[in-house]
């Protein structure tokens, strides 16, 4: 209620914000007709398109999906878009792995499938979904009274049998395809011989290490050859996606003093009347930001501010108005009762046309079910561990085909009120029948916690909202430092002045959902990832969420390898200890191979390791030194090494002694270890990463959302 009363506030000049951005988007997309036409298919995989609206189809029926999960009636923002990206990446991984199970010859047969949902020894999720509540064990009958009755199921549950079936196909495609790939890697015994050996084949040696944080950089030269040199060495660790680095400026839309005022004298008459209101929840409902909430609070899980005043007061108490987080809340205490605070139960939903989330395909009157409901209640009074089995058949709950019709535990209140009453008043065991608006229920009740003391309240929240002269003055703030301001240096400039509070976000992707401190800010990404978005560019205001935002575009970089003097910085480090390493390694070379001599005129510290492996990868006192122990196993002791420039330091080392790996005649166990260490990345999805490596993706998601 606030959100719309915010909306009527403002009307006027949203009207105004939306004509300029409706104006700027007709004319955006005029002129891009001059140059071609709009892109039509949100991407394209290995030649194949992805349309926008197969992709808006699966969006919307995964966010249904993703709605029923988490029992929620609509999804955040947020929540939202990481199920677009997620979209996106299934549709992807279906149109590379339908390619490659094809061109492999890979499919699951009708037999197949029919095995996987009904036969003996079916897929773990049947198992999972059609076990019985009181052995624990799978039952086989449950899915074939299941199949019998699916076509007389509601349309909704129909579709959800087909998504699921798809599910167990792909499924059983993808574990014949890892299968596929596992068989085929084969372990010589050479190889295995030679892990072994990695394992087991130890140096005794010592070194001295002169590190490169001891030599002052001062001391040094880097020359332009050396930054050239370590990149080209190292240029594919630096490949980039495009990205942007932007600075901004929020402007918050807070109510001021006098909107508080106002706010404040609106709650005071709000509270009078509620003091002498007899219907509490038409009250709340009418005058609260959110509508009554029914559920049964126990203590600690109401505000602190009222919490001890409701349990310890006369029903019928009401509290003044506070103010919170520029909300004003006042609260009456409405009921209380010794309840517990779980509660478990089964049932059968019997529905009918026009009920609350009724499928639309169904024809049964109010009548035939209360009827239906009557026959059902009588058989489970007297037979109540039939219930399982007569909501697989029955019930037109669409989960009832995962859970049997068993709704676990939850919360006191949690449930419709009728529903949640009928399990409050009847005993643990005993079958009940109530209707709600969504039909009538068969319920069992199976299960209670010891009751606690709770209160049921009224709470009335009234959300300080900023008028529209606070909205104007604030976006005027916005709109002079987008409009007087034209380039990086004289946005800096007036940031500085005005003493704003000026952020950074860097390395923005294309898809980027974030940016701190902002909700929604992809109209901001689209801005700075516009072609015609130049670094140094002022952005127009972002109207976001209870704030405006300004920008301008620090710096962008394009996908591919940047050049040399963009990544200078981030290298200069790594430059700088190769050079160090090059100057000492000229150092330690004037005393020969003498590592006594070099410890003495270097004043480094001689440091003995009894025993290293190859396969360790890190040297005491270092970590990883690849070079250094690639090079100690690549010697005949007794002998010195020439200076090693490593990672952390210039070492010379004398291996004393190499101790080779006993002899044995079986590797098996080695064969099995690196086997199982392939099979494992090949079930971490390796092989796909591989492929989508491999194939051309074109993604146009930017420019739908």
């Amino acid at each position: 209620m606030a959100v719309i009363g915010n909306i009527r506030k403002h009307s006027t000049f949203l009207i105004i914000i939306i004509g300029v951005a409706l104006a700027a988007f007709v004319l955006g997309d005029f002129a891009k007709g001059r140059r071609g036409s709009r892109e039509v298919n949100i991407g394209n995989v290995a030649g194949e398109d992805i349309t926008i609206m197969d992709f808006n189809q699966r969006v919307e029926q995964n966010i249904e999906n993703t709605k029923q999960q988490q029992k929620k009636v609509r999804l955040t923002s947020d929540e939202t878009y990481r199920v677009k990206e997620d979209t996106w990446k299934q549709m992807v991984k279906e149109v590379l792995m339908e390619k490659e199970y094809e061109s492999l010859g890979l499919t699951v047969t009708t037999d197949e499938l029919f095995d996987l949902v009904q036969g003996p020894n079916p897929h773990a999720l049947i198992k999972q979904y059609f076990t019985d509540p009181e052995t624990g064990q799978y039952n086989r009958s449950l899915i074939l009274d299941y199949l019998r009755n699916l076509d007389n199921m509601p349309a909704e549950s129909k579709q959800q049998w087909i998504q699921f079936e798809e599910y167990i196909r792909n499924d059983q495609l993808s574990n014949k395809y890892k299968a596929l790939i596992s068989k085929g890697y084969y372990v010589p015994g050479a190889l295995a011989k030679m892990a072994y050996q990695d394992d087991n084949t130890a140096a005794q040696i010592t070194y001295v290490a002169s590190r490169y944080s001891e030599l002052s950089d001062s001391l040094i030269t880097i020359t332009d050859v050396d930054y050239q040199e370590y990149y080209d060495k190292n240029k594919e660790l630096y490949k980039q996606k495009a990205s942007r680095e932007i600075d901004y400026v929020t402007f918050e839309i807070k109510p001021s003093v006098k909107d508080l005022e106002a706010a404040k004298k609106t709650i005071e008459e709000i509270y009078a009347e509620f003091k002498n209101t007899e219907d509490v929840i038409r009250f709340v409902n009418n005058n609260s930001d959110a509508p009554y909430d029914s559920i049964w609070k126990k203590q600690g899980e109401l505000p602190v501010q009222i919490d001890s005043i409701m349990f310890n007061s006369e029903i019928g108490t009401i509290t003044e108005p506070y103010l919170d987080n520029f909300v004003f809340t006042t609260a009456r205490l409405v009921d209380v009762s010794n309840r517990p605070d779980s509660l478990k139960a089964s049932h059968i939903l019997i529905a009918y046309k026009d009920a609350l989330r009724a499928d639309p395909n169904l024809s049964r009157s109010k009548e035939q079910a209360e009827k239906l409901a009557d026959s059902l209640f009588n058989v489970l009074k007297n037979s109540p561990s039939d219930l399982t089995q007569l909501a697989i058949q029955f019930s037109d709950d669409g989960s009832a085909s995962q859970n049997s019709g068993d709704l676990g535990w939850f919360a006191d209140g949690q449930m419709v009120y009728a529903f949640n009453e009928a399990v409050f008043n009847n005993r643990i065991g005993d079958v009940t029948l109530a209707e709600t608006p969504f039909g009538y229920h068969i319920i069992k009740v199976t299960g209670k916690k010891d009751p606690v003391k709770k209160v049921r309240i009224g709470i009335i929240n009234r959300e300080v909202i900023a008028s529209n002269e606070t909205y104007q003055r604030t976006f005027a703030k916005a709109s002079k430092l987008a409009s007087e301001n034209k380039d990086i240096e004289s946005f800096d400039k007036a940031v500085n002045e005005n003493k704003l509070n000026k952020r950074t976000a860097n390395n923005l992707q294309k898809m980027s959902n974030y940016i701190a401190g902002l909700k929604n800010p992809r109209q901001i990404i689209h801005w700075a990832f516009n072609e015609n978005t130049e670094v140094g560019n002022v952005s127009p205001v972002f109207d976001l969420e209870d704030m405006f935002v300004v920008a301008v575009l620090k710096s962008k970089a394009e996908e591919g390898y940047p050049d040399l003097e963009d990544v200078k910085e981030r290298i200069q480090r790594f430059v700088t200890n190769e050079v160090k390493g090059k100057v000492l390694a000229e150092k330690m070379k004037a005393f020969g191979k003498d590592i006594d001599k070099i410890a003495e005129e270097l004043k480094l510290e001689k440091t003995d390791v009894p025993s290293i492996t190859f396969s360790a990868r890190n040297l005491q006192g270092f970590g990883a030194e690849n070079e250094v122990i690639g090079t100690i196993f690549g010697m005949n002791p007794p002998e010195v090494s020439d200076p090693i420039i490593g990672y952390g330091a210039t070492f010379v080392v004398d291996v004393n002694k190499i101790t080779e790996a006993p002899d044995k005649d079986d590797f098996t166990q080695n064969k099995i270890i690196l086997m199982s260490s392939f099979e494992q990345r090949v079930n971490q999805d390796y092989a796909y990463r591989a492929l989508e490596k491999a194939v051309e993706i074109a993604d146009n998601r930017a420019l739908f959302y």
